[in-house]
């Protein structure tokens, strides 16, 4: 990239922001509601679509995110902004693309970038206009919101961290460094030993004490993260001896291009050829099914709760993940990827006005969750926002929709999801293309046969313009091209080098 270039991006996305600034202080001269319905906004971590409703896999086990489906609106084609945390939760609380704000690794958050640091959250837009925010858990990704300088919340409850530990790693050392996040297993845990159950019993006492309406409730749940430690009644719901274990392909990756490995380099999150070898394959699907199960038993304890003291008819109640997660399927484990098994998400709207039990099955983005909550609540439009509101779509589920979904994973790379086909342009222009209606499972990448080559053109016309240069930090999960050369977390990745953990 010139340095023109560069400073071209950076000018342009400056005027973005500087229009959001001006706009927001007018808008927050708005006198505040008193009487628009409550907001409970529910995050959970890493939860790809292994829900009951949206049939991700054949034996988990989701009672309570199920029965909040029934009572509201289900997007079964739902995709995150970013396949990892910090750039998804930026993206889905600010409004804009990860390709705007140039938010694509695990740092730096928005306060600590000079263009990003007035922007008006979600939670900020709804204290302009009247409500009370409360937040337990993990909302914004890390520590960022909780700290004592920030003004992201008016309350807040306990964050989200990894209470109890077994007195070592259960699955023993592992590649990409030995991180102590990558465990999963059984082992003595009670409930309440949990931050899961922390936080859910924070947001029950604050329910319990009939809080002012309007507030702004988020309650973020950190299962299933790795490393995966629940209380060992919910392994029992999932015995070893008859576990389903996802679709893999032998050999997946042979034809998608080398590129495709940039985005995921050298992680901790341990290879599929790794788990296979190790004996942990099964034992981690086993784990990841049993978090979801525990946290779902969580979000039921909130939801109860929101029911018993009488205020579910005024609360609009949102469910979302951040990202997806693999558990073997593109030979790897963990997020990172442009495929289905890391942008898919579960994304559930209810409440007060939403049609109960509908579906909605063309493709919608966590970006459209900001703009829908403010039309849901009655609260001014912002009209800066990227994302589009989903208010048409509450009711019919036959609403065209013109906008695809597309995800972002580092700087200019790029999938568009449509109702049919995913398409995939990596920053070095290498390509992929799947017909999800009859590829499902992304086996079969057409880009080199020549009948499909208007899909992929006309696919590639919704690719972001406005690709903005990461701000590196610290460099995690960051992948940079300088000179057209690769650089994963800084450091230069040449032609000649092997796949990590392949």
């Amino acid at each position: 990239m010139s340095k023109n270039f560069v400073f071209g991006i950076l000018v342009c996305v400056a005027g973005i922001i500087c229009t959001s600034c001006k706009d927001n202080k007018a808008e927050s001269e708005i006198p505040p509601h008193t009487d628009n319905p409550n907001v409970l906004f529910i995050a959970i971590d890493d939860l790809n679509d292994w829900v009951g409703c949206l049939k991700g896999h054949p034996q988990v086990r989701t009672p309570n995110i199920d029965r909040l489906a029934s009572r509201g609106v289900l997007f079964t084609n739902a995709h995150t902004q970013s396949p990892i945390c910090n750039p998804s939760r930026t993206s889905i609380l600010t409004g804009y693309r990860p390709s705007t704000t140039g938010v694509y690794g695990l740092s730096p958050s928005i306060r600590d970038v000079p263009e990003l640091k007035d922007i008006v959250t979600l939670p900020q837009y709804f204290s302009k206009n009247g409500y009370t925010t409360f937040s337990a858990g993990k909302i914004f990704h890390g520590g960022y919101g909780r700290r004592d300088t920030d003004t992201e919340f008016d309350s807040l409850g306990p964050g989200s961290r990894v209470k109890t530990k077994p007195p070592s790693k259960i699955i023993g050392t592992t590649p990409g460094g030995n991180n102590p996040l990558m465990d999963w297993g059984k082992f003595p845990l009670k409930a309440e030993e949990t931050s899961d159950w922390e936080v859910a019993s924070w947001a029950v006492d604050v329910l319990n004490g009939q809080p002012k309406s309007p507030y702004f409730l988020s309650v973020g749940f950190f299962l299933p993260h790795v490393p995966l430690y629940s209380p060992e009644e919910w392994y029992d719901l999932y015995p070893k001896e008859n576990l389903q274990l996802p679709p893999i392909l032998e050999n997946d990756r042979e034809d998608t291009p080398r590129s495709s490995w940039y985005n995921h380099w050298d992680v901790p999150e341990p290879r599929l050829k790794w788990t296979l070898e190790n004996g942990q394959h099964k034992n981690l699907v086993q784990a990841y099914l049993a978090a979801i199960s525990f946290v779902d038993s969580q979000v039921g304890k909130v939801l109860d709760a929101l029911e018993a003291n009488g205020q579910s008819k005024n609360t609009i109640v949102v469910l979302w993940s951040d990202h997806g997660y693999h558990l073997g399927e593109k030979e790897i484990t963990g997020k990172n990827t442009l495929w289905e098994r890391s942008t898919r998400v579960p994304l559930i709207f209810a409440g007060p006005n939403i049609v109960e039990g509908g579906t909605y099955d063309f493709p919608v983005e966590l970006l459209d969750v900001y703009p829908t909550l403010n039309d849901l609540c009655g609260l001014p439009q912002k009209t800066d926002l990227e994302g589009h509101s989903l208010l048409p779509q509450f009711g019919n589920p036959n609403t065209h929709r013109p906008w695809p979904a597309i995800t972002t994973n580092n700087w200019n790379n790029h999938t568009i999801r449509t109702k049919d086909w995913r398409y995939i342009r990596y920053a070095d222009g290498s390509e992929e293309l799947y017909d999800m209606k009859k590829d499902p499972n992304e086996w079969n990448n057409l880009i080199s046969d020549a009948q499909f080559r208007p899909i992929a053109d006309n696919l590639g016309k919704w690719l972001p313009k406005v690709n903005t240069p990461p701000h590196v930090g610290n460099y995690l999960r960051i992948l940079e091209y300088r000179d057209g050369q690769p650089f994963w977390q800084g450091n230069k990745i040449l032609p000649e080098d092997p796949i990590p953990g392949i």
